[in-house]
C-alpha cells in the first residue's frame, strides 16, 4: 500500500519495503544536500553512507573517519573527529550526521566517555564554524532510561530520565545535553536527534547483543522485560529522511510494537534466569567496581527493564520499519555465533558451558558467573 503524504510527495518503497518519500528538492533551502557522515567506515556510518551513495535525495556524500573505509562512490576525509582541524573538513557541507561513538561493552569508561562527549563537541563546533545547516546526531532510546514503571511504549515526548553515571546511556546524555547548549550558543544552526531502539545487524556489539550471548536470559522478579529492536538497515533508511529534512526534530526508531519474555525464550532458544533486583544489581555494581565486568549496574537495567518506545514521528512521515521484531531478534542471533559472554564480558564456551551448569543454583550463579570471570582475566594476563 502506498501512503500519500503530500501532493508534492510521490512516495516509493524500496526493496525492503519501506517509504521514500521523493521530495521536489531535498535537504536544506530546498537542493539535494551535501552530508557529512562520521564514523563512516564501520558500524552505524558506514551502513549509512552506503545507504546514502545511491540515494536521490542526496548530492555527494563526505566520509568521515580516522581511516579510510570500503564504501565506494564516496568522498573519503580522514580525519579525528576530537581534533579542531575537522572544520576545514566541512567545507562545503549541507548536513553533518554524527554516528562517531564508542559504544563497546568493554571499553574502560573514562576513555570511552572523554572520546563521545570530545567528539560531539568538536563536531558541533565545526559546523558551526562551517556554517554547516544542520547536525544530525544519533543517539539512543536508552537516554530515556529503563525502568519498572515504564509505559511501554514510551512516548517521544517522555522526559529524558537515564542515569547520570558511567554508563553508555550517561555519555549519550551528556552529549544531548551539550547539543541543546550548542544551539543557544549558534542559533542559526538546525539539529535533529535520532533514538534508536536496541541496535541489531551489521556487527552491533552493545551490553544489549551480549545478553543474548549468554548461557541464560536474566530477569528480574516482579518485572516482566519487553523487547524492541531497531536493525541497522531501517536506522539507515530513517536517517536518510533525516538528511532529506523529511523528519526533525527529536524522534525515535524501532520496530513496531515489542517482544515480551515467552516470545523471545522461544525465539532464542535460550532458558531464563530469575533473580530479586537486590542481588542482582548490588552484585553487578560490586563486580564492577572491581573491574570483573565491564559493564556498571544501571546498564544492565537495559536488559530487564523495558524502554519500549514509540515511533510516532516517523510513523506520521510515512515511514515503516522493514524488520519487525522478531526478524530483527533472528538477525541478532545470526551474528551471536561463536561468542558466549556473561555479564557483559565475553568468556570461553567451556567457562560458558560451567556457567550454564551453574545457573540452576539461582543466587549461585551470579556467584558462579564472577569465579567463571575471574578466571578468564587471570588466563589473559597470564597469557596462557
Amino acid at each position: 500500500m502506498t501512503v500519500t503524504l503530500s501532493r508534492e510527495r510521490l512516495n516509493l518503497r524500496n526493496v525492503q519495503g519501506q517509504v521514500r518519500p521523493r521530495r521536489s528538492g531535498g535537504g536544506p533551502a530546498g537542493k539535494h544536500p551535501v552530508v557529512a557522515v562520521t564514523g563512516a567506515a564501520r558500524g552505524i556510518g558506514r551502513a549509512l553512507v552506503a545507504q546514502l551513495a545511491t540515494s536521490a535525495h542526496v548530492r555527494k556524500v563526505v566520509a568521515i573517519d580516522d581511516h579510510r573505509g570500503d564504501v565506494p562512490g564516496v568522498t573519503w576525509r580522514v580525519a579525528d573527529v576530537r581534533d579542531p582541524a575537522l572544520a576545514g573538513r566541512l567545507v562545503g557541507v549541507d548536513v553533518v550526521v554524527h554516528t562517531d561513538l564508542d559504544l563497546a561493552p568493554d571499553s574502560e569508561h573514562r576513555a570511552r566517555r572523554a572520546f563521545n562527549v570530545r567528539g560531539a563537541q568538536t563536531v558541533l563546533t565545526a559546523a558551526a564554524a562551517g556554517r554547516v545547516g544542520r547536525v544530525i546526531l544519533v543517539t539512543s532510546a536508552m537516554v530515556y532510561g529503563a525502568r519498572e514503571d515504564n509505559p511501554v511504549p514510551l512516548p517521544e515526548t517522555t522526559p529524558l530520565a537515564a542515569d547520570v553515571d558511567s554508563s553508555v546511556a550517561g555519555d549519550l546524555l551528556e552529549i544531548e545535553q551539550l547539543a541543546r547548549r550548542s544551539l543557544r550558543a549558534h542559533p542559526g544552526m538546525e539539529l535533529t536527534v535520532v533514538r534508536p531502539a536496541a541496535l541489531v545487524g551489521g556487527g552491533i556489539d552493545t551490553i544489549v547483543t551480549r545478553h543474548f550471548e549468554a548461557p541464560r536470559l536474566l530477569t528480574v522478579k516482579g518485572c516482566e522485560p519487553r523487547w524492541q529492536f531497531c536493525h541497522l538497515d531501517d536506522l539507515s533508511s530513517a536517517l536518510e529522511l533525516a538528511v532529506a529534512g523529511e523528519v526533525t526534530g527529536e524522534f525515535a526508531v524501532g520496530s513496531d510494537g515489542w517482544l515480551d519474555a515467552a516470545a523471545v525464550g522461544e525465539l532464542s532458544g535460550l532458558r531464563g534466569i530469575e533473580l530479586p533486583a537486590g542481588l542482582t544489581f548490588g552484585t553487578a555494581q560490586r563486580l564492577h567496581r572491581v573491574g570483573v565486568t565491564p559493564a556498571p549496574a544501571a546498564d544492565l537495567r537495559y536488559v530487564v527493564y523495558p524502554w519500549v518506545v514509540d515511533c510516532a514521528t516517523l510513523r506520521e512521515a510515512g515511514w515503516h520499519p522493514a524488520y519487525d521484531n522478531t526478524q530483527a531478534l533472528e538477525a541478532l542471533l545470526e551474528g551471536r555465533v561463536g561468542h558466549h559472554a556473561v555479564a557483559g564480558r565475553r568468556i570461553t564456551r567451556k567457562e560458558a558451558t560451567i556457567t550454564a551448569a551453574g545457573a540452576a543454583a539461582g543466587a549461585g550463579a551470579v556467584i558462579g558467573t564472577a569465579a567463571i570471570v575471574r578466571i578468564a582475566r587471570r588466563r589473559r594476563k597470564s597469557g596462557s
